[in-house]
């Protein structure tokens, strides 16, 4: 079974870039190159357009993906029931987080999985935890560190490791806002939020429960700037430029933590609760599996 060109492949689609790839897989531009050339040969369609800037995934080459994807997975849950031993599980499987998700929420999982299951490689990606749902729903992600969004898609399954409080959050230190909001109370009906800058993520389940608030308070935040990620609005609160709301991991864990403070408010929102998502039927291959097992007894949570 040639699984080895189908992982090169989907390193390729994942990261677009030959170089890389040649680095993470151990291999030279030209073996790369040529296994790519075999595989277009065989299905007789190009799967990448290739020029001087940029590389992009065709039709034929996001349909190929998928291939691969699934039969990787076949392949695996082949050997799991061939080979039940723990011991033989072997293979990548790709999880996604925001860069706070990766080193605190899965911390001891990873630790866990390369104790108990040496075996499997974790190819972790990082990013906008916004992103991390439609990356598990487009085949791209096998699991992603999420906040369980109020409405969860039947194909997704959700494994709950954590809650986490949405906070308001100031600056810390003697600056103009800080300032404005010491005059003001932010617990009394009468307090305006369209007065005070407010930084907020551009999408993401933490903005529609913002949105969410201030329409049931009837008001509307003076928006100074639109950010990707609670950690861009961690540090440009703690530089004083205004306030916003973050999951209270984000701020346990952000380098700014000692220039920010809470603001206690009216109807705080809703926590978030994180943990794992992924595929219901990803949940098959015995890789993703023994993950999502050993996240599960880490945390102390029954599946």
């Amino acid at each position: 079974m040639d699984t080895r060109s189908l992982q090169v492949y989907l390193a390729l689609a994942d990261t677009l870039s030959f170089s890389r790839v040649a680095q993470q897989q151990h291999m030279s531009l030209s073996a790369v190159s040529r296994m790519l050339a075999r595989i277009e040969g065989e299905v007789g369609q190009r799967l990448f357009e290739r020029d001087r800037r940029s590389v992009r995934l065709t039709r034929a080459g996001q349909r190929f993906r998928h291939y691969a994807q699934e039969s990787l997975s076949d392949w695996q849950r082949l050997l799991g029931d061939l080979n039940p031993d723990q011991d033989n599980l072997r293979g990548e499987i790709n999880i996604y987080g925001s860069v706070t998700a990766s080193y605190s929420v899965l911390s001891p999982v990873l630790e866990r999985t390369r104790m108990e299951f040496p075996g499997i490689e974790i190819m972790l990606h990082t990013g906008d935890y916004a992103d991390a749902l439609d990356l598990v729903l487009a085949g791209e992600e096998d699991i992603a560190v999420a906040a369980r969004p109020d409405e969860l898609s039947s194909r997704l399954d959700f494994l709950a490791l954590q809650g986490s409080p949405l906070q308001f959050i100031a600056p810390s230190f003697p600056c103009a806002v800080a300032d404005q909001v010491a005059t003001l109370d932010p617990l009394s009906e009468d307090f305006s939020w369209g007065d005070v800058p407010f930084i907020v993520t551009e999408r993401g389940l933490s903005r529609e429960r913002v949105d969410a608030w201030f329409r049931r308070r009837g008001q509307r935040p003076r928006i100074y700037a639109q950010v990707t990620g609670h950690e861009a609005i961690a540090a440009m609160v703690g530089l004083g430029l205004g306030v916003g709301v973050i999951p209270q991991l984000v701020l346990d864990n952000s380098t700014f933590k000692t220039q920010l403070s809470c603001i206690p408010v009216q109807a705080p929102l809703q926590e978030f609760a994180i943990g794992l998502c992924a595929l219901r039927q990803r949940l098959d291959n015995p890789l993703v599996a023994a993950f999502w097992n050993v996240a599960a007894d880490s945390y102390g949570v029954a599946i």
